[in-house]
């Protein structure tokens, strides 16, 4: 009987990851992850679906949205090689790594500034500095967000990625970029992995290989930043007493153990091309799914009044990330 709950949420997630590839099929610069998340964000603010979303679709949504995601997240791993991230040199490991750390760090005190509400701060700075709704989806799991807190964020980061396919092109050509130069500007302040191909590669191949492995570079953070929180979160819990004591978060989430192990296994290069490129489609089908579940957590109201608060930390967020990466740039 609970299974059955849940087949008409994820029938419905299934149909919106059908229409948001054939949308990515029509339009290439728009990647299937960001329609989702429109296609999603569009379901829960119409009244027609409105109501379905919050009644008998809503058990297998927030299904999709939890389980699919992490599932998304450790198969993300198997894009990682060890090998690729270390090519990059260590003046520019230090860079990515610089940029990362300070705008998590910047974008989270903006938003404790702003007073954000509950976690929204963390997962704003999550989503900014490492890789988007991917980041967002580990750092909830983490740290027991609800969907309702993550979908705000997702929707800030997924429209900010997309504007940048847009931005950031121009103003490449207007600094007279390289194309190298330009894949690591893209690598280094786009949000999602989607997001940063659909960019770089109108700056041709030289650009999008530059800004791949760049950006691969940052959704490797991932792990040691979800596992920073979440040792946080114990020492908090320690501190509270027994009470805190109960509510104890994993020293190391189950997912970000699996995300670990698909990295190791795509560095020993014991997979072949094959299962790679089948395990790579079933990751994006899984993240297209879990994306329309977090945006139909999004309410138009969640934008108003005290809540444009998270779209000034969005804008500013989306400067300071764009902003270092071109520094660091001109400092390599």
């Amino acid at each position: 009987m609970a299974t059955a709950r849940l087949v008409p949420g994820i029938a419905a997630a299934a149909a919106a990851a059908v229409l948001a590839w054939l949308a990515h099929l029509l339009a290439p610069a728009v990647p299937a992850l960001t329609v989702a998340v429109v296609l999603g964000i569009a379901a829960a603010n119409f009244p027609a679906t409105a109501r379905h979303v919050g009644g008998v679709l809503g058990p297998g949504l927030r299904f999709a949205a939890t389980k699919f995601m992490r599932l998304g997240i450790v198969l993300l791993g198997l894009k990682l090689s060890i090998v690729d991230v270390l090519g990059l040199g260590w003046p520019v490991l230090a860079a990515v790594v610089g940029i990362l750390v300070i705008t998590f760090c910047g974008t989270y005190g903006m938003g404790r500034a702003l007073r954000l509400p509950g976690r929204q701060p963390l997962l704003m700075a999550a989503g900014f500095s490492i890789c988007g709704a991917s980041a967002i989806g580990a750092m909830s799991a983490a740290t027991g967000a609800t969907r309702r807190e993550a979908a705000a964020p997702v929707a800030m980061v997924t429209l900010c990625g997309t504007l940048a396919i847009l931005v950031l092109p121009v103003a490449g050509t207007l600094l007279g970029l390289a194309p190298e130069d330009f894949g690591f500007w893209a690598g280094a302040s786009v949000h999602d992995v989607g997001q940063v191909v659909a960019t770089a590669q109108t700056a041709g191949t030289a650009a999008l290989a530059a800004a791949v492995v760049v950006k691969l570079t940052r959704v490797l953070m991932l792990a040691p930043m979800v596992l920073a929180v979440s040792a946080a979160g114990r020492l908090r819990s320690r501190r509270a007493g027994p009470a805190g004591e109960a509510k104890l978060p994993p020293a190391v989430p189950l997912f970000v153990a699996g995300f670990l192990g698909a990295v190791g296994l795509r560095s020993l290069g014991v997979l072949d091309a094959g299962t790679l490129e089948t395990a790579g489609h079933v990751q994006d089908w899984l993240l297209t799914l879990a994306l329309f579940g977090l945006g139909t957590g999004v309410r138009a109201r969640d934008f108003t009044g005290k809540g444009s608060r998270i779209v000034v930390l969005a804008v500013v967020s989306w400067i300071l990330v764009a902003g270092l990466s071109l520094l660091a740039l001109l400092a390599l």
